[in-house]
C-alpha cells in the first residue's frame, strides 16, 4: 500500500511537472531592423532611393540657380523697365518660387512612395522567414530586440543566425 501511494504521488508530480512545462511558452528574439539591413535587397533599395534623391536634389538646385540668375538679371534691368513690366517680372519670380516649392514637395512625396514600394517586400520577406524559422523551432512568441523597441532583456534564443541562413545571407 505504501508503494502504491508513493507511485501515485510520483505519477501526480510527473503529470503536474509535464503540464507546467507544456504551459510555458517558448519565446525567442531577433533584432529585425538589423536583419533587414543585412539583406542584399535592402542595400539595393537604399542605393536606388539615394540615387533618385540625388537626381531630385540636382534638378531643384538647377531650378534655384536659374531663378537666382533671372532675379539678378531682372534686378540689373529694373532701372530700364517700366513699373508695369517690373511688376510682371516680380509676379513671374513669385510664380517660379512657388513652382520650385511644389516640385520639392512632389519630389519628397515621390521619394516616400518609392521607399514604401521598395521596402515593403523586403520587410515582408524578413517577417515570413522569421515566422518560418520560429515555427520550425517551436517558438510561440518572437520579440523584436531592435534597440528602442521596448525589450529590456533578451537572454532567450536569438533567431538571427537561423533566419539569415533561411534567407541565404
Amino acid at each position: 500500500m505504501k508503494k502504491f501511494r508513493t507511485l501515485l504521488v510520483a505519477c501526480a508530480l510527473t503529470l503536474g511537472a509535464s503540464s507546467f512545462v507544456n504551459a510555458q511558452s517558448k519565446i525567442a528574439h531577433i533584432a529585425s531592423q538589423e536583419l533587414v539591413e543585412s539583406m542584399p535587397a535592402f542595400k539595393a533599395a537604399k542605393s536606388e532611393i539615394e540615387k533618385l534623391n540625388k537626381t531630385y536634389e540636382a534638378e531643384i538646385r538647377n531650378m534655384v540657380l536659374e531663378l537666382q540668375n533671372t532675379v539678378k538679371r531682372y534686378t540689373q534691368e529694373a532701372e530700364t523697365k517700366t513699373d508695369e513690366e517690373n511688376l510682371k517680372r516680380q509676379q513671374e519670380i513669385q510664380t517660379n518660387e512657388k513652382s520650385i516649392g511644389e516640385y520639392r514637395q512632389n519630389a519628397l512625396q515621390d521619394l516616400q512612395k518609392k521607399e514604401v514600394e521598395l521596402m515593403k517586400p523586403i520587410y515582408e520577406k524578413a517577417r515570413t522567414s522569421i515566422q518560418k524559422v520560429s515555427r520550425a523551432q517551436g517558438f510561440q512568441y518572437v520579440l523584436d530586440s531592435t534597440t528602442g523597441t521596448g525589450v529590456i532583456l533578451a537572454d532567450g534564443k536569438d533567431l538571427m543566425a537561423d533566419v539569415k541562413k533561411d534567407l541565404g545571407i
